[in-house]
Order: C-alpha cells, then sequence, then structure tokens
C-alpha cells in the first residue's frame, strides 16, 4: 500500500479505533455477565446448578475473555498508530496511560486465570482488576468520544 493510498485512508482510520472499542465495551459487559453467571453456578446446588451448567458459562466467559483480551491489545495498539499516522506524533495524555493501563489490566487478569482454580483469593483479585477495568473503559469512552469531535471538528472546520 502507498502512502497515497493511506493518506486517502486517514479521515476513515479515525474512527476505527473508536467503534472498535465502543463494540469492545460492550462485549467487556457481556463478559462480566458470562463471569456472573459462572460464580452463580458454582455456588449454586442441586437443580438449580443443573440448569445453569446446561448453559456453558465458564467456557463461553473464558473464549469471550480470550477474545476480549486479544482485540483490547489490537485496539490499544491501533489506536496508537492511527493517532501517530493522522498527526506524526504520539499524543501523551490521559486516556493514552488509561489506555495502556486497561491493556495492563487485562493481560494480568487473563495470566490469573489459570490459577483461580485453586486459589479463591487469586479469584477475588481477577474479578477486583476487571472492575477497575470496566470502570477505566467507561471513562475511555468518555474520553475518546471527546477526542472523536475535536477530530471531527477539525475535519469540518478545514474542509470549509
Amino acid at each position: 500500500m502507498s502512502l497515497d493510498s493511506l493518506a486517502a485512508l486517514k479521515p476513515y482510520l479515525s474512527f476505527f479505533h473508536p467503534i472498535t472499542m465502543w463494540i469492545l465495551l460492550v462485549v467487556a459487559l457481556y463478559a462480566m455477565y458470562l463471569g456472573v453467571q459462572v460464580r452463580r453456578t458454582r455456588l449454586a446446588e442441586g437443580e438449580s446448578k443443573k440448569e445453569l451448567v446446561r448453559g456453558r458459562f465458564a467456557i463461553r466467559h473464558h473464549q469471550i475473555g480470550s477474545i476480549l483480551l486479544a482485540l483490547m491489545v489490537m485496539g490499544a495498539i491501533g489506536g496508537i498508530m492511527v493517532t501517530y499516522l493522522n498527526s506524526g506524533k504520539i499524543v501523551i495524555g490521559s486516556h493514552l496511560f488509561a489506555g495502556l493501563g486497561m491493556v495492563g489490566l487485562v493481560s494480568t487478569s487473563a495470566a490469573l486465570v489459570p490459577f483461580m482454580q485453586k486459589h479463591d483469593w487469586v479469584r477475588s483479585i481477577h474479578v477486583s482488576l476487571n472492575l477497575i477495568l470496566l470502570g477505566l473503559f467507561g471513562w475511555q469512552a468518555v474520553t475518546g468520544v471527546q477526542i472523536v469531535q475535536k477530530i471531527v471538528s477539525q475535519m469540518t472546520n478545514g474542509a470549509g
């Protein structure tokens, strides 16, 4: 791909990261729902437990978590790359630092999974990290919308 082709894509590239991350926020909320169902299954007894087991929540939670980990890391890298392509620099600010923190939290949370089978306290750390991650994710969504509004404003002012 030539630089001219890339320049033609620049207006669209600015929106790839925010759209991807909004989708991932929904996926993260779904992963939380599945995690809550896993906990309910683990604590249930009798017929109630049999019914919950049929939902395969643990498997689905693990699969969605793996997808979330991969896409969040790639989305963060993509956001940094698009920023650099559009402005020729990496904007150092709270949005970047919180995003990097999110990458650290999601990867640490995933790394704890093998240890959760034998240690309940590890499960508590996993849940805590993910709640912090969701809080940061919500904040990132708000600040990301502000950044997108700024980009759109610059695009419309530059065109007029």
